[in-house]
């Protein structure tokens, strides 16, 4: 009976005995060795991990860069309803607010 608690003991301790069956067949008999790295960033903007990512990098997106308002050609002014009257308007809200 204490070789069976030997035994389970060995398997749940990770023990660098050559006949470990997890190790068998790959030539390693140690365990693999993990480390932390440290992290890229150099503040705390998530931004600086994406070198062509985000609006901050793309020149043609910039507020600096935009483009003049859209003025619609003539034949499309031309048939255009005409606005509605600031009465009609708040009859409309009015009745939206019920």
């Amino acid at each position: 009976m204490p070789n069976v608690i030997n035994t389970i003991k060995e398997k749940m301790s990770g023990s660098k005995d050559p006949s470990n069956k997890r190790n068998a067949g790959t030539g390693d008999t140690e365990e693999p060795a993990f480390s932390i790295q440290p992290h890229p960033a150099k503040t705390n903007d998530p931004a600086d991990l994406q070198p062509h990512g985000g609006l901050r990098n793309n020149d043609t997106a910039g507020a600096f860069h935009a483009r003049d308002p859209y003025v619609p050609p003539e034949h499309i002014r031309n048939n255009m309803p005409e606005p509605e009257s600031h009465e009609a308007l708040q009859a409309r809200i009015a009745e939206l607010n019920k």
